[in-house]
């Protein structure tokens, strides 16, 4: 799966890599909301070695942290602060992930864009994943003896199907995703209990939503979609 993502991302690359142009970058602000946190908003605070693919004007390469309260892919240009330009033509691979600025909608119409990994590319259906930042407030309580406890920074990682542009999120729990999968609940349960599918595992998952489609594909039903978890 790795090797299929890495030959899709590298379509348009040139053999060359170089610099990243200032026309790819727009200055970012540096968060300072969460200093007295645990925690972090970056999913690694560390600078990693990425490439960037521009459809219009090439491969660069450069070093890049995903900041997941201000959504954005960043870098250091001296001491200045700097984002990648959101955009659905310009990609970024981080440390074997790959993200694409997308601007989805939700079944219900709702717009979700965003940074979304790529995690399986399939001809009718794709699986993303989404890296969340989870924020708990400070509690006050006991702060006059001293013993107020800090706010605290979390990240956790959300899978969504997609098809077309239209995502649905994927639960990371068996009764929940059976619930979502509702029209093949019955194989499906079969099926996680026959091959031992952990969903909180990433590989698992894709396993699971692969013998979704199958079923679909198969069943004779009118609308394939695997969007559509309606039972007849």
């Amino acid at each position: 799966m790795r090797k299929k993502l890495h030959v899709l991302f590298l379509l348009f690359s040139p053999i060359l890599f170089a610099q990243l142009p200032q026309s790819l970058m727009e200055p970012a602000k540096i968060v300072t909301t969460f200093d007295e946190y645990d925690g972090s908003v970056y999913k690694n605070f560390r600078y990693k070695d990425a490439s960037v693919i521009d459809e219009n004007s090439g491969t660069f390469d450069t070093k890049l942290r995903y900041n997941t309260y201000t959504d954005a892919l960043e870098l250091e240009k001296g001491e200045d602060l700097f984002q990648l330009v959101k955009n659905p033509t310009s990609h970024a691979r981080i440390d074997g992930d790959y993200y694409y600025y997308c601007n989805f909608k939700t079944q219900r119409g709702l717009k979700r864009p965003g940074y979304y990994v790529l995690v399986e590319l399939n001809d009718k259906y794709r699986i993303y994943k989404k890296y969340d930042l989870k924020i708990k407030k400070p509690s006050k309580n006991g702060a006059a003896s001293g013993n107020a406890t800090p706010g605290k920074l979390s990240i956790e990682t959300k899978y969504f199907l997609e098809e077309r542009g239209v995502i649905m999120e994927l639960p990371m729990n068996k009764k929940e995703i059976l619930a979502t999968l509702s029209d093949k609940e019955d194989e499906l349960k079969k099926y996680i209990k026959k091959e031992r599918i952990k969903v909180k595992k990433e590989e698992d998952l894709i396993r699971l939503v692969s013998r979704y489609n199958a079923l679909k594909t198969t069943d004779g039903s009118n609308s394939r979609s695997l969007l559509t978890t309606r039972k007849n």
